[in-house]
């Protein structure tokens, strides 16, 4: 083993005569392995600090990225944030006003149907009257008879009305369900509608009771719909319902005054002979 307090001789140690431990070119070899190992730690001292030199700019551009991806990210942030609250503001301010534009619809259909509910007990009261009219006339004789007999002449009108106010209710029953329809198409209902207003027009009983004023009143005024999970289509509708019933009476109320004025015509004829 090894003495370390007798380390080996190496070649650039002198020996007594002033030369190295070796042969006598010993210094010669001595000095050509020193040079390239100086070579070699000047070579790794450069690389080394050119790689320091190289890392700390890496690092300082990565530092920058970094920076300019955070700066773009929350300039991006703000300006979708402010965009969303922008477009939650005019949706709320579309809402506030769908709000009071139904609220409008609502006050106008409750006034609507207030008044049409007088008209009903006005016509109601001059329909009680006219019936206990009949009946007087009925009990008098002659002109019960006659009254009795312009009545029965006026059925056939009174039954083609009634139909068509039936035919009109199933209609305006399937008209309704198309506005609150999910899935139907709007044309549909606006080619409905303009068909009902046709037939009105040229019916019976659209003159005389004002069909079509009545009917586009409902278009533009009755908005109510049932419950969604509905699938009654009669629960569909509110000022529609008030107009049929207020036609019927008005059919009613008409039968008596053609019957009336029948009589009255021939009276005045049978005076003018």
């Amino acid at each position: 083993m090894n003495n370390l307090n007798d380390p080996p001789r190496w070649n650039i140690e002198p020996d007594a005569r002033g030369r190295g431990a070796g042969a006598g070119d010993g210094n010669q070899w001595n000095y050509a392995l020193l040079v390239p190992m100086l070579g070699l730690a000047a070579f790794r001292w450069i690389w080394s600090r050119e790689s320091q030199r190289e890392i700390q700019e890496s690092k300082a551009q990565f530092d920058k990225d970094v920076i300019a991806i955070k700066s773009d990210l929350e300039a991006r942030y703000k300006e979708t944030l402010t965009e969303r609250r922008r477009a939650v503001a005019t949706l709320e301010l579309q809402l506030e006003k769908e709000r009071q534009r139904v609220s409008g619809y609502k006050q106008a259909i409750a006034s609507q149907s207030q008044h049409l509910m007088e008209e009903r007990k006005k016509l109601q009261k001059e329909r009680d009257v006219l019936e206990e009219e009949k009946e007087r006339q009925v009990n008098s004789g002659a002109a019960g008879a006659a009254l009795h007999d312009a009545l029965q002449r006026e059925d056939s009108w009174y039954n083609q009305a009634v139909d068509t106010l039936k035919e009109l209710e199933s209609q305006l029953v399937e008209r309704q369900n198309i506005y609150c329809s999910y899935v139907q198409r709007r044309e549909q209902r606006r080619e409905m509608e303009k068909s009902l207003l046709r037939k009105a027009a040229k019916g019976p009983i659209g003159a005389e009771l004002d069909l079509v004023s009545d009917l586009n009143d409902i278009f533009d005024r009755d908005t109510h719909c049932a419950d969604v999970l509905n699938v009654d289509k009669r629960k569909n509708g509110s000022l529609m319902w008030v107009y049929l019933k207020y036609w019927r009476l008005q059919v009613s109320l008409q039968k008596h005054k053609r019957a009336e004025e029948a009589i009255l015509t021939k009276r005045i004829q049978a005076h003018t002979k």
